[in-house]
């Protein structure tokens, strides 16, 4: 945390965070300032380094990790869709937990960027808002999923309403998506950052959930607007409007 209180790991080891930031970024000319402190942040985060020991290729496995070890959203045999999948993270903790390399769950993965493979998971590299896309997603997945993941995010243009918009628009395609393939009492955990467009969104959520909360894992920086948004007990097909 920001103060330099004591957090915990996925683990359940203590770390000291913030206030204590001992580690320096070796070559560091030319760089810009964002860049250094983005940098030293790396090097000074447990969760980074509690990712990479345990064979994560990012600290987001450890976002996913907290919210299920919380909420319970894995199973083995389980469906899973995972929307903006790159580096692969969120794949490789969800393929552990249903089974995957065993041959057990499905699991499919798509990102704009190139996705390392992940044993038994089909990932494709495209849009999800491109028609074509989403009809392969959907023909991998069998038509139906127990839980769709999003980790999309806008690249980021330092003005935060801006970024906050162009997120919420990947949201809502996140839980367009969603809404398609979810089995009855299925689950839905995206990436969500407050800032008011993302109410339409949350009431389409709780008109089609159970239940709606934003949830906000230790692995997450404190001091980040990032948040997720997680909806469970799916009620099934949308009404017709």
């Amino acid at each position: 945390m920001a103060d330099g209180k004591p957090s915990k790991g996925s683990s359940g080891r203590s770390y000291r965070t913030g206030a204590g930031l001992t580690k320096t970024p070796r070559k560091v000319k030319g760089r810009k300032e964002s860049s250094r402190r983005w940098i030293q942040r790396q090097l000074n985060d447990p969760f980074v380094a509690e990712a990479k020991s345990r064979g994560f290729r990012s600290r987001a496995a450890l976002k996913l990790e907290q919210i299920d070890q919380k909420h319970k959203l894995l199973f083995p045999d389980a469906k899973v869709l995972d929307l903006g999948c790159a580096p692969g993270g969120w794949l490789q903790y969800a393929s552990r937990r249903i089974g995957l390399e065993d041959g057990r769950g499905v699991l499919v993965g798509i990102d704009l960027l190139e996705t390392e493979p992940v044993m038994g998971a089909s990932i494709l590299k495209g849009d999800i808002n491109d028609d074509a896309m989403m009809a392969e997603m959907i023909r991998l997945i069998d038509g139906k999923a127990d839980l769709v993941l999003s980790d999309m995010a806008a690249d980021t243009t330092g003005h935060r309403p801006t970024d906050h918009i162009r997120t919420t628009l990947l949201l809502d395609l996140a839980l367009d998506m969603a809404q398609r393939v979810l089995t009855p009492g299925g689950a839905f955990l995206a990436k969500c950052f407050r800032g008011g467009a993302e109410r339409d969104a949350l009431e389409l959520m709780r008109r089609d959930f159970a239940t709606v909360r934003h949830v906000k894992p230790a692995a997450s920086r404190q001091e980040s607007v990032e948040s997720y948004v997680l909806a469970t007990g799916f009620r099934g097909d949308r009404p017709e409007e």
